[in-house]
């Protein structure tokens, strides 16, 4: 038997050896770092570094599962499953790390999702599900890019964002607001409301569809004159 032929019986080999647990270790590490270039373009925090140990600590985990019962058979607690269990525990601490939660905004969801599907990916490595785990990290890559493309073409021409109001009065009913942005063709989507009554403040966050061409000096100016106005500022809404 050559060289060739061999690596590739080490790879596709249901056992644990050290070439095919090398190789699991490479390919998982290739396809995270694929998902996490994409993330990283995106602005996200998580990147290539990120997502590449994600998927290396899944395999690990998942060869670790396999080798204990192959190796001990004599020990009772040997269930291959366990340890891989864990990981889709574990994995949901580093997503929720990965969501920003702002006033009125979240940032950070799809990013967590696909912390949690590359670490599905990575345990998919692991057990030797080589071209189901490639077929995956692409379709991921379909629906973070071309998907997010189509997504942009359907909502052309409106964006959300999020009007951020300081009163200086506590307030408990905001239709004037809103009569100006229907004046404006703004379509409020939400509003979060934070009070400050030691302060004598009201802090509004209108979170709403707006179009490209939004006047938003003409809109800010319809709204100064409504309650007694500390600040009026825009912020964009991410969730991405």
């Amino acid at each position: 038997m050559n060289l060739p032929e061999s690596i590739f019986q080490a790879v596709s080999d249901i056992e644990i050896n050290t070439v095919g647990a090398i190789f699991k270790l490479v390919l998982s590490m290739l396809l995270g770092a694929v998902v996490g270039y994409e993330r990283k373009r995106k602005g996200q925090t998580a990147g290539v570094r990120t997502f590449s140990l994600i998927a290396m600590g899944s395999t690990l985990a998942m060869l670790l599962s396999i080798y204990v019962p192959q190796e001990y058979m004599g020990l009772k607690n040997g269930d291959p499953g366990r340890i891989a269990a864990q990981v889709i525990t574990g994995i949901g601490f580093l997503g929720a790390g990965a969501i920003i939660q702002m006033k009125g905004s979240v940032r950070g969801l799809t990013t967590a999702a696909g912390i949690w599907m590359v670490a599905i990916i990575g345990m998919a490595v692991g057990v030797g599900m080589y071209i189901l785990s490639v077929v995956a990290c692409a379709l991921i890559l379909f629906i973070l890019v071309q998907l997010e493309r189509i997504e942009h073409r359907v909502s052309r021409g409106s964006e959300s964002r999020i009007i951020r109001i300081r009163i200086a009065d506590i307030i408990h009913n905001i239709d004037d607001y809103k009569e100006v942005l229907k004046r404006h063709n703004i379509q409020l989507q939400n509003f979060y409301v934070e009070y400050d009554y030691e302060a004598g403040e009201t802090r509004l966050n209108l979170v709403c569809l707006v179009r490209e061409t939004t006047d938003y000096i003409k809109l800010f100016a319809n709204f100064k004159p409504l309650h007694p106005t500390k600040s009026i500022s825009l912020a964009n809404q991410l969730s991405f």
